[in-house]
């Protein structure tokens, strides 16, 4: 007899095998018991018959309490009814550790609640299948990158610096000098490109923003390639191709996910290279027409607006040239005009907001200078930044990718919170 993970069990129809599971659930009537099992792989129904077992197993199956964990042994049977295509008929229980009082039951409960018991509310089908999207998106981001001769490198995390000179940052003492939680990894990537050509980053950055919005966590993760040589049309087309792949590698390998959270696919199945492009002057132009007053010209947009937008195709679209006074000081001016920068947010589908924001990066020692001075930087935190604009400067362009937005979207998540396992938001470190 052979011991398996439910996610083997479609290749052992017909044969005993042994599982480690949890019990989900359970219902039961005077002859069989079904048991909801898991076991971190997948989700499957064990049944068991009282006649085939006899009175005392098929009582210790009854008496089981959500969340008990188990050995199970069985027969691995066919179930057409199942998405899955298996079930396990039972023909013993060993009990490991009797679960008491578990607190999340299938009823509906508050989302405070939830998140006090975040620990547990993972074990649920509905976050099991959100992390089990979440993990595709980071495999296919590697194999993405690692098929397209990018290389893996890691910036670091405490920074003397912040990449977009913003005040929402998490300050800390580095001995006797001041640090910051990376907000973003980019600048440290810039110096890999020059170095290796085209590189990624994946890693946890922070942002102290006191917002409550379903879009915004504390501590999120970004994916950051950086890329020399390269423009800014074809940073646009590596974009959209990475977003494309991703999609594409969720709807392939996380059938049964999708379907557990009822996430309607053919929006999905959509999301082909290449994606529209709209201006910021024409953007600012269509939010007019459909009768936003408060916005205007030099203004960002909010979440209303981005959603208007997006709302008007049926892809991600890109949201290029916004004016230099509204993006940090390190991106390039556009060719032919000065009040415009040669940057492009990505915004989802759906409702989910920009889910990349990229650019092509000033490469003229003196422009950049001037940036760093008008946005009133520490020009010596600037300094490393600042060199590699004299030591054989090329054109070169990179963007960054929440995860968790991402997620969100790709999974039809309603908030960023439950795209991450141990969500940071506001007034919650716990768990």
């Amino acid at each position: 007899m052979k011991k398996i993970m439910i996610k083997d069990m479609p290749s052992s129809i017909g044969e005993t095998v042994k599982i480690g599971v949890w019990l989900a659930n359970k219902r039961s009537s005077g002859k069989i018991a079904f048991l909801q099992l898991r076991d971190g792989s997948g989700f499957v129904q064990g049944v068991i018959v009282k006649e085939e077992v006899g009175e005392e197993l098929f009582a210790t199956a009854k008496g089981l309490t959500q969340e008990t964990s188990m050995y199970v042994t069985g027969v691995v049977k066919e179930d057409t009814r199942s998405s899955f295509g298996c079930e396990l008929a039972i023909t013993d229980i060993e009990v490991i550790h009797a679960a008491v009082d578990y607190p999340i039951t299938p009823k509906e409960h508050g989302v405070e609640f939830l998140m006090d018991n975040r620990h547990l509310w993972l074990r649920s089908r509905k976050q099991h299948a959100i992390m089990k999207i979440r993990n595709e998106v980071i495999r296919a981001t590697y194999e993405f990158f690692n098929n397209n001769g990018f290389v893996k490198i890691d910036p670091p995390i405490l920074t003397g610096s912040a990449p977009e000179g913003t005040s929402e940052l998490f300050h800390t003492k580095y001995f006797d000098e001041d640090a910051y939680l990376s907000q973003s990894g980019q600048l440290y990537m810039e110096a890999a490109a020059m170095a290796l050509g085209k590189v990624f980053s994946f890693g946890p950055t922070f942002r102290a923003e006191k917002s409550k919005t379903r879009r915004h966590l504390i501590e999120f993760w970004m994916i950051e390639p950086e890329m020399a040589f390269v423009e800014f049309e074809e940073n646009l087309e590596v974009q959209e191709q990475y977003v494309s792949y991703i999609v594409q590698s969720v709807l392939q390998n996380c059938k049964m996910e999708l379907e557990r959270l009822g996430r309607d696919t053919s929006k999905l199945e959509n999301i082909k290279a290449p994606f529209p492009r709209i201006t910021y002057d024409d953007a600012i132009k269509f939010l007019h027409e459909k009768g936003f007053t408060d916005i205007n010209w030099g203004d960002d947009f909010g979440a209303p607006h981005e959603t208007a937008i997006a709302e008007h195709y049926d892809k991600p679209v890109f949201i290029t040239c916004y004016p230099t006074g509204i993006k940090p000081f390190y991106m390039q001016p556009h060719p032919e005009r000065e009040d415009v920068v040669l940057c492009a947010d990505l915004i989802a589908p759906e409702g989910y907001g920009e889910i990349i924001g990229g650019s092509e990066r000033i490469h003229d020692f003196e422009l950049l200078k001037q940036r760093i001075q008008e946005h009133n930087l520490d020009e010596e935190a600037y300094a490393w930044y600042l060199d590699l604009r004299k030591q054989g400067s090329v054109p070169h362009s990179g963007f960054g990718l929440g995860l968790e937005r991402t997620v969100a979207w790709i999974s039809g998540a309603e908030h960023v919170r439950e795209c991450i396992p141990f969500p940071r938001l506001l007034n919650r470190l716990y768990p």
